[in-house]
């Protein structure tokens, strides 16, 4: 029950980020939400729950655009297992840590990506990547922690408890 749950999740958060978050960008940068949820399903929930929903997440969003098949995929993976790592390592009920990490684990994923795409021999200057779209899309990402991880972290509990 709870995979279907995830996969709706997954469903309105990818249409609201096709959306209503073109809005609310910022120099074309705009929060990863997808990213959001993976890393803090994966910090709370563990690393395998977090590489699955990145790859789940990754793929649906490798579909919907008009890139390559799988490289979200395997960005967000990376991401997922990252987190879910260091939600085994550290205070999970802590906002400024789910904050930190989300911020390592969203720059992780997106460096995961520029690096595959330098892979497909797809050139891109690493310093404006890393400056211009990889800090500032992390840091937007991690700004909407505080706002929605108290939240998410009573549901898991529920959750939790239920099963």
């Amino acid at each position: 029950m709870q995979f279907i749950l995830y996969l709706l999740l997954l469903g309105v958060i990818i249409i609201l980020q096709s959306t209503f978050l073109e809005i609310v960008a910022i120099a074309g940068i705009k929060p990863d939400l997808v990213m959001l949820m993976v890393v803090l399903s994966g910090f709370l929930l563990g690393a395998r729950t977090g590489t699955f929903l990145g790859f789940a997440g990754g793929i649906v969003e490798d579909l919907f655009s008009s890139g390559y098949i799988g490289l979200n995929a395997l960005a967000k993976m990376a991401a997922g297992y990252l987190a879910g790592g260091a939600g085994e390592r550290l205070y999970r009920e802590n906002t400024l840590i789910a904050t930190i990490v989300t911020f390592i684990a969203t720059l992780a994923g997106l460096i995961v990506n520029y690096m595959l795409l330098l892979y497909l021999d797809i050139t891109i200057d690493p310093l404006h990547a890393l400056l211009r779209v990889a800090l500032p899309a992390a840091a937007y990402t991690a700004l909407l922690v505080p706002f929605v991880f108290s939240y998410i972290l009573r549901r898991f509990q529920i959750l939790s408890r239920d099963l």
